[in-house]
């Protein structure tokens, strides 16, 4: 069973890569996030075609996420429990949904804008409601993961030059300390570091030439628990989605299971 994650900052403009890749990858599962459209935009009837159903949670052209998969898809779950909204509106960044064998989360934790803005506060807010929403799957029998764009660096390995990033989100002690928090319900990260190059990241930004020069962060995770992990056969970062015209800046994080 193969299931990925892509942050796909829009999935109108990704589409036509979005649909070969589904096809070319063998993906039975795909975890999106950043739809940037509502649930009637979404394109449900093309990925039907390629033999996919959808579970959407989104609202218009922020945010957004999804779970799409050829395996079933069952149980399905809007929002996060407990979410403590920005600005007293309850944003769309987490749905969840059974996939065959394995439960899964697609996730789009908010980016914190700054240190000391209120969406910073927000941002750590979330993963405490995050924290307490999973901790029941994550000590769970069945192979469950949380997976998607969480906005953090979990090490100072996993972005291009720390000096860089002094002061600045996704890299800051309470950041990491609410990822280390998560994983404490009984979650791991499940893609090795190294894979086949010395530093795996997984979003590169569009502007100074960020991808060519491997300017990049490792933000987009696969938490899972103890038998999800133990299920991994493989893993891997397609970077080869992220060249070209039409990319995402972000690239696709593949997880291979034996389930």
């Amino acid at each position: 069973m193969r299931i990925a994650t892509w942050n796909v900052n829009s999935i109108t403009a990704r589409l036509p890569r979005l649909l070969p890749w589904l096809e070319s990858s063998g993906t039975d599962v795909l975890c999106i996030q950043e739809t940037k459209t509502n649930a009637e935009q979404f394109p449900s009837e093309q990925l039907r075609e390629l033999g996919y159903e959808s579970a959407v949670n989104a609202t218009g052209r922020w945010n957004g996420v999804a779970v799409v998969s050829r395996v079933g898809l069952e149980d399905v779950v809007k929002g996060l429990p407990g979410d403590p909204g920005y600005e007293g509106v309850e944003e769309p960044r987490a749905v969840r949904a059974t996939c065959g064998p394995v439960r899964v989360w697609s996730v789009y934790v908010p980016n914190g804008r700054e240190v000391g803005h209120p969406h910073y506060a927000y941002k750590l807010q979330w993963f405490e409601a995050l924290k307490a929403a999973v901790a029941d799957d994550a000590a769970g029998s069945r192979p469950f993961a949380v997976l998607g764009d969480y906005n953090v660096a979990p090490t100072d390995d996993d972005v291009f030059d720390r000096s860089l990033f002094e002061g600045s989100t996704h890299v800051t002690g309470p950041e990491r300390a609410a990822l280390a928090a998560l994983r404490e319900t009984g979650l791991t990260d499940v893609v090795p570091r190294p894979l086949k190059y010395d530093h795996p990241f997984t979003y590169w930004d569009y502007r100074q030439l960020g991808f060519p020069k491997n300017r990049g962060m490792r933000i987009d995770l696969v938490y899972g628990n103890a038998p999800f992990a133990k299920a991994v056969t493989d893993a891997y970062v397609d970077r080869d989605e992220r060249k070209g015209k039409g990319a995402s800046d972000h690239a696709p994080v593949v997880v291979d299971l034996d389930v």
